[in-house]
C-alpha cells in the first residue's frame, strides 16, 4: 500500500482535508484499511464515528477526552489492545479524519491478563504550540518497573505520546517524561500555558500527585503529592481517594473528591474481596501561582491532605449510608463551586450497586443540594454539566431505563435544586452508555463522547454528541478493525 504524507494534503484553516480514498491510503497507524466503495455507490451514514472502542473505552474521570481547536474537535478513546486512538472532526467541512493509534499500551499486552483492565484510557490535551498530547496506559505500574515510592503497584505503565507535527493526528512519538506508576490521568493547560498532569501514583494504596510542565509538555517536574494515602489505626484499612480536577478562576485549579476505604481482606467485605467502597464528597482549590491550597472558605490546607484534615476542613457532605463515585466540579458566575457525585446503596456487588447522579452547590455560606438529577430513587446514571451565565445548570446525563440506555438533557433554573428532563440525544435498547466529561472548549455540536456497551460484546461504538444529537459518519469509514485479544483461562 502506498503511503501518503499528510502534510501534503489540501489544507484549510489548519485542517488536513480528506476523502474516502485518502483515508484508506493512510498507513501510519490509521485504523481504516479496506477497499473504497465505487464512486456511484450511495454513502450510508451512521450516527457513530468508530466501532472499535474496546472494553470500557472512556469515562468521566480520565479527562479531557477531547478538545475543540480552530474549528476542529479532536477526540480520544481506548481501542484494540487497550491502545489510545485519536480521531478529528472538521465542523466546517463536516469531515472525519482517523482514528489513528497514538501509542502502545502495556495493559493490553500482558501475557497473564484474564480480562480488559480499562484503567489506561487516554486523556487528550493541545499545548500552546499546537502539539497534541495523549496520556494513557497505566494502572499503577507493574512490579517490573521497580519500587513505587508513593504507593503500591498493579499493572501497565503510564505513558505520554505527542503528535510529531502540530494539529496532525497521523503520527505520534512516545516521550519518557512522566512516572510509569500513574493511572486516571487528568490534564490541564492553564492560561499561562503551564501544563499540569494529575493522577494516582500507583494502585489503590497510593498518593494522588501532579506533575508540572512549563515547556509545552516536553519536560515535567517530579511528582508532588496532594492527597495522602496512609494506614488507619481504627480499622484494618488504608485511606485512599478519587479526585476530579478542573479549571477554576484564572490559574486556579479546583478539586472535588471522595474517600475510598481500602479494606485489608475479604472478611471485612462480606466475602467480596477488594471492593470499590467509597463515601462522602469533599472540595478544595489550588492557587498555582502562589502554591497555596485552600478550602471553600479560603482556609489554608496542609498538603498532602490527610483523611483527618479532609474531614475537618474540606467536607461537602457526609454520605456514609451510600457508596459514592465522584463526578465533576465547575464554578458558577459568582465563582462558587457546583459538584456532581454519583451515589447508591450497597447491593452486595464489588462496586456496591447502581448509582445515581446528585448535584451539590456552595451558596457562599453553606453546601446545598443532594437530590438526584433525574429524580429517580434507584438505577444508574453518569454525566457532566455546564453552567450558564445566569447559573442555570444543564446536564448531559447517561441513564439506564427499562433495558435501554438513554442520554438526555436535564435542566435546572434554580441552581441545581430541581431538574426537568429536556431533549433526548441518543437511546439504544438492550445497551448502556459510558460517557465522558464535557470536551474542552467544546463546540455546540460536539460536547461529549459516548460508548455504547452491549453485554457479552467487548466492541463498542463510539459517538460524538452535541446539543442536538450525534455527529454522523459514512458507515465504511466508521467500520474498523476490532480487538483480537486472547485471555489466560
Amino acid at each position: 500500500m502506498q503511503s501518503i504524507n499528510v502534510n501534503k494534503l489540501f489544507r484549510k484553516n489548519g485542517w488536513f482535508l480528506s476523502s474516502a480514498l485518502i483515508l484508506i491510503s493512510l498507513c501510519s497507524g490509521c485504523a481504516n484499511d479496506q477497499a473504497p466503495e465505487p464512486d456511484n455507490a450511495a454513502v450510508q451514514l451512521v450516527d457513530y464515528f468508530a466501532d472499535n472502542g474496546t472494553g470500557n473505552p472512556l469515562a468521566i474521570v480520565q479527562h479531557p477526552a477531547g478538545e475543540h481547536h480552530n474549528g476542529v474537535t479532536y477526540v480520544s478513546y481506548q481501542g484494540p489492545f487497550e491502545d489510545p486512538y485519536v480521531a478529528a472532526y472538521n465542523h466546517q467541512t463536516k469531515e472525519w479524519l482517523g482514528p489513528f493509534r497514538a501509542g502502545t499500551s502495556e495493559l493490553g499486552r500482558r501475557a497473564e491478563r484474564t480480562k480488559f483492565d480499562n484503567h489506561g484510557k487516554p486523556t487528550l490535551l493541545i499545548d500552546d504550540a499546537g502539539y497534541i498530547h495523549i496520556f494513557y496506559g497505566g494502572h499503577g505500574g507493574d512490579k517490573h518497573h521497580g519500587d513505587n515510592p508513593l504507593g503500591n503497584v498493579h499493572h501497565g505503565a503510564n505513558k505520554h505520546s505527542i503528535s510529531k507535527k502540530p494539529l496532525d493526528i497521523s503520527e505520534w512519538e512516545e516521550i519518557d517524561n512522566i512516572s510509569v506508576f500513574g493511572t486516571y490521568n487528568q490534564a490541564l493547560k492553564m492560561d499561562n500555558g503551564d501544563i499540569y498532569l494529575f493522577y494516582r501514583h500507583g494502585a489503590h494504596r497510593s498518593d494522588w500527585v501532579y506533575q508540572k510542565s512549563t515547556d509545552n509538555g516536553r519536560t515535567f517536574t517530579p511528582p508532588v503529592s496532594f492527597l495522602k494515602h496512609k494506614r488507619r489505626d481504627d480499622v484494618n484499612a488504608v485511606d485512599s481517594w478519587y479526585p476530579w480536577v478542573g479549571h477554576g478562576q484564572g490559574n486556579d485549579i479546583i478539586v472535588s473528591f471522595d474517600y475510598h476505604l481500602c479494606r485489608d481482606s475479604s472478611e471485612h467485605n462480606q466475602g467480596r474481596g477488594h471492593t470499590a467502597e467509597r463515601h462522602d464528597i469533599y472540595y478544595m482549590s489550588f492557587d498555582t501561582e502562589s502554591g497555596d491550597w485552600t478550602n471553600v472558605e479560603g482556609e489554608s490546607l496542609s498538603i498532602p491532605l490527610t483523611r483527618e484534615d479532609a474531614e475537618q476542613k474540606t467536607l461537602v457532605k457526609r454520605i456514609d449510608d451510600l457508596w459514592t463515585f465522584n463526578g465533576s466540579v465547575h464554578l458558577d458566575s459568582q465563582g462558587y463551586p457546583h459538584i456532581a457525585v454519583n451515589a447508591g446503596e450497597d447491593k452486595g456487588a464489588k462496586s456496591g450497586g447502581p448509582k445515581l447522579t446528585r448535584h451539590f452547590r456552595w451558596d457562599g455560606k453553606q453546601w446545598l443540594g443532594g437530590e438526584t438529577v433525574n429524580g429517580r430513587e434507584s438505577g444508574q446514571s453518569r454525566g457532566d454539566f455546564m453552567l450558564s451565565a445566569t447559573n442555570e445548570v444543564n446536564y448531559i446525563l447517561a441513564s439506564d431505563y427499562d433495558n435501554a440506555g438513554v442520554i438526555a438533557w436535564w435542566h435546572s433554573k434554580n441552581g441545581g435544586d430541581t431538574f426537568t428532563q429536556g431533549k433526548t440525544l441518543l437511546t439504544r435498547k438492550n445497551s448502556s452508555f459510558a460517557i465522558t466529561s464535557i470536551i474542552k472548549n467544546a463546540h455546540p455540536d460536539a460536547l461529549v463522547l459516548v460508548a455504547e456497551k452491549i453485554q457479552d460484546n467487548a466492541d463498542r461504538k463510539i459517538y460524538l454528541l452535541g446539543e442536538n444529537g450525534p455527529v454522523p459518519r459514512a458507515r465504511q469509514e466508521a467500520t474498523l478493525e476490532k480487538d483480537k485479544s486472547t485471555f489466560k483461562q
